[in-house]
């Protein structure tokens, strides 16, 4: 498999934390070497309250595992309260760009915690107590980043479902993990449509949700919808009352963070779990990474937080790293489809993480969308959901990047918790359609059908041998399913329900999900 490579010359390569492929592998040796001296290591990336001494432990083959269990601390701290106390509190935290141009807001992180704390102590009001559940149902509105610190600071357990699932997917997740309290919003904007129907799909949703004990509404659009009294609050009525102040909950770094949930191919939605503390360790330290991120920089992740993409790069690993992150109400074709450019041209934005799905679209509007717009401020371009062809990664390189920026191909998944496989932007050499190399700390096999592990150039299963921080605790509700799924089929190892090829690079190239039995 002889293709091309690109190694990118540009004047960000000089600052760049990592600007060889042999500075990579050093550092990548090191950490296979002694993983839990590695990991124990990056800890030193959180403030803890109580910190830990013990690293990773984990058993593949009863699916347990454990990273820092005997450390405490607080999510929301560390991604607001510290920078704020470091006196970075007026440097601004979240960009909101709304569905239309004009609405757009700049958030510091002395405004985050106040409208966290104010919106932790509305959760406390409506009953909420550490462990309980709270299911989040909003579009890309900033009270939605706001709930899930929120929730962090209380100690309560987040589940986001995604924005467009409609009420009967509400229902089942709801119901799934017995949420105490909704929080929504009256209605949604995306794109062309102005109505969609967040408050009313939530009313369908709870009257089969015996656990749902509070709704709380956000107002967005400002239309009238149906209040139930007693269970039905607005958020800014309950705010008026509440104290500016609300200490963050020491944490045990095992204590849960949130659920997300993810179709199974087969039977009722996962409920993946994800701890705190390696959780929070892992999104830091691959988004500081991967994205070469560097102080001052502006940078956009345009999933949705209702992803887990959003979760670990939107929220979590920018905020932990005091970083300046966009988070888009919108789509990438409304007004027309130049939308994305135009946004990173209005906000300098220096690197951009989107999905395949949405170069392809608007690759097809071809390029004067993109060269009408001044787009010098990038330094990189991600890629995330699914693995990109040549032919995009060639149009994203060339036209939107103008070849000065490398293309970090990330392959992960919602039960990985961060990116397992990716380049480092100035330091590994880029293949177009490959994700490369393993991150730090993980080491990835390729298993045929008995489960042997292939050496050198190889195609088969993807797995990977070792555990690393932000990795599912489990199935919730369900530690049996989560055996079955990952861990029984090849004892000893995690499967990642993905085939793979491995080239004489060692570079990894993802070929598609696989079925029970793989046909080379």
């Amino acid at each position: 498999m002889d293709v091309k490579k690109y190694t990118v010359q540009s004047s960000f390569r000089n600052k760049a934390r990592f600007k060889s492929l042999e500075e990579y592998q050093t550092a990548y040796q090191q950490s296979i070497k002694d993983p839990g001296a590695f990991w124990l290591e990056q800890a030193d990336r959180l403030s803890w309250v109580k910190k830990p001494t013990q690293s990773i432990e984990y058993d593949f083959h009863k699916a347990n595992i454990s990273c820092y269990k005997d450390g405490k601390l607080n999510v929301s701290y560390n991604c607001i309260d510290r920078h704020v106390e470091s006196g970075q509190g007026e440097k601004i935290a979240i960009i909101w760009q709304g569905n239309h141009d004009e609405e757009s807001r700049n958030i510091t992180y002395s405004q985050l915690k106040l409208e966290v704390s104010r919106f932790a102590n509305a959760l406390k009001e409506a009953g909420v107590k550490k462990g309980d559940r709270v299911c989040l149902y909003m579009q890309m509105i900033p009270e939605l980043a706001v709930a899930c610190l929120a929730c962090a600071r209380v100690g309560a357990v987040h589940s986001v479902v995604f924005g467009a699932f409609s009420a009967d997917s509400l229902k089942n997740r709801i119901n799934d993990s017995s949420c105490k309290v909704v929080l929504t919003q009256d209605t949604g904007l995306r794109g062309k449509k102005n109505d969609i129907p967040m408050k009313a799909n939530v009313d369908v949703a709870v009257a089969d949700c015996p656990s749902v004990e509070h709704v709380i509404v956000v107002r967005r659009s400002g239309e009238k919808v149906n209040m139930v009294e007693g269970r039905d609050h607005y958020l800014d009525d309950m705010i008026k009352s509440v104290k500016d102040d609300c200490p963050p909950e020491p944490m045990d770094a095992e204590d849960p963070l949130f659920i997300l949930y993810t179709s199974g191919s087969t039977g009722k939605p996962k409920g993946i779990l994800h701890s705190t503390a390696g959780y929070l360790m892992y999104a830091s330290l691959t988004h500081e990474y991967i994205f070469d991120y560097q102080p001052g920089d502006v940078y956009w992740c345009t999933a949705d937080i209702g992803w887990i993409t959003g979760h670990s790069y939107i929220v979590y690993g920018p905020l932990a790293n005091q970083a300046t992150t966009l988070m888009f109400e919108g789509v990438p074709s409304y007004p027309d489809a130049g939308r994305f450019w135009q946004i990173i041209e209005k906000f300098k934005v220096n690197s951009f993480y989107t999905a395949p799905t949405a170069i392809r679209a608007l690759m097809k509007e071809g390029d004067d969308f993109v060269t009408s717009y001044d787009l010098s401020s990038l330094k990189l371009l991600g890629s995330v959901g699914e693995p990109i062809k040549e032919p995009e990664w060639l149009w994203y390189y060339k036209i939107v990047g103008k070849e000065k920026c490398p293309i970090v191909d990330t392959w992960w998944q919602t039960e990985t918790g961060g990116i397992l496989i990716s380049p480092l932007p100035f330091a590994t050499p880029l293949k177009p359609g490959s994700g490369t190399l393993p991150f730090f700390g993980i080491e990835p096999v390729v298993l045929y059908n008995e489960g042997k592990e292939l050496e050198g150039e190889a195609e088969g299963f993807l797995a990977m041998k070792s555990a690393w921080p932000a990795i599912t605790r489990t199935i919730y509700g369900s530690h049996d399913r989560f055996v079955q799924t990952y861990f029984e089929r090849f004892p000893g190892y995690y499967l990642a329900g993905d085939s793979c090829k491995r080239d004489k690079d060692g570079y990894y190239w993802i070929t598609g999900r696989v079925d029970d039995v793989l046909n080379v």
